[in-house]
Formats: structure tokens, C-alpha cells, sequence
């Protein structure tokens, strides 16, 4: 498969770490990389010549993190993956309570509009969106552009997307 043009869209939560049951990712010690995901970027990046996080975090909203604070978990997680020779090239967030219904947050289609104009490369229809949840899925559809669900344990979810696997090493497995 020649995806080498294409850019991969990411969600953060759920897709590339750990998600904290009712509540925010908070800090650096707080963020722990999902199993193999890790040892995947580099394939990532293989097929894949531009990778993007689009994540939303409201907990900046809510006052329970700072910008700074999440600047810091986002250039550690870069920092990561870049010692295990993988890159993300760069990452959109909404820090926007989801009751103010900006159009940055997903299912909204700011933050991909943005990558657009930071990436004038990106083709949508040439485009991938990997997430865990229907607004991930949805984003992708506002996008047009082909939409994964992680399903991360989850036997069956009903889902508008394009392919399901268990998890991100799964999706880059089938890849090859």
C-alpha cells in the first residue's frame, strides 16, 4: 500500500496513551504510552510522510492544567517517540470546554483546517484519521477522509468508521 503522500491524523487519548478514568491527563507523570505504541512510530512514519495529534483537551477549560502543563506532557510524548526513532510533526489541541462548541473541538473540523494551512501538502481524501471515539470518527467524516476506531478492549462498537482494529500496533501491522 503507497501511502506515502498521505497524513495521518491522530487522536492522543485512547489511541497514543493511556486515558485516566473520569478525569484529565494532567501532568507528565500521569502519561503512559499504550502497549507497543512506542515501537510502532517508526513504521508510522515509514508509510505515513506527515503525522499529526488532534486532541481534545478540555481539562485546560476546566482550569485543571495549564497550557504550559500541557505543552510539557505534549513535548514528552514527542521526545519519546523521536528516542524510538519515530516523529510527530506536530500537534493541534482545543483547550475548549466542550459547552462553548468551538470549532476546534472535534467533531468540528478547526483543528484539521489548521494542519491544512500549517501543511499546505495535506489532501484529506489522501488522509487517515485514527481514534478511539465517534467524535474522532466524525471528524474524520467532516474531513472526508477514511476514519479508523481504535476499539482498545471493546469487543463491538457501533461505528460510522471505515476500518476498526484493537488497537494502533494493530492498524500499522496490517499496513505492510
Amino acid at each position: 500500500m503507497n501511502l506515502r503522500n498521505y497524513t495521518l491524523f491522530l487522536d492522543r487519548d485512547g489511541v497514543i496513551n493511556k486515558q485516566k478514568k473520569n478525569g484529565y491527563i494532567e501532568s507528565v507523570s500521569e502519561f503512559e504510552f499504550l502497549p507497543r505504541v512506542l515501537d510502532i512510530f517508526p513504521l508510522l512514519n515509514n508509510y505515513f510522510s506527515t503525522i499529526l495529534i488532534v486532541t481534545n483537551q478540555q481539562g485546560v477549560g476546566k482550569g485543571l492544567m495549564t497550557i504550559e502543563q500541557l505543552d510539557k506532557i505534549h513535548h514528552y510524548m514527542c521526545s519519546e517517540i523521536e528516542k524510538k526513532g519515530g516523529k510527530i510533526h506536530k500537534v493541534y489541541f482545543c483547550p475548549h470546554l466542550a459547552s462553548t462548541a468551538p470549532s476546534c473541538r472535534k467533531p468540528n473540523t478547526g483543528m484539521g483546517i489548521e494542519a491544512k494551512k500549517d501543511f499546505p501538502q495535506i489532501e484529506f481524501s489522501k488522509s487517515v484519521m485514527v481514534g478511539d471515539s465517534e467524535s474522532d470518527i466524525e471528524f474524520a467524516i467532516n474531513l472526508g477522509m477514511p476514519a479508523v476506531r481504535l476499539l482498545n478492549g471493546l469487543t463491538e462498537v457501533q461505528t460510522a468508521a471505515d476500518f476498526s482494529f484493537a488497537n494502533l500496533a494493530e492498524f500499522a501491522e496490517n499496513l505492510r
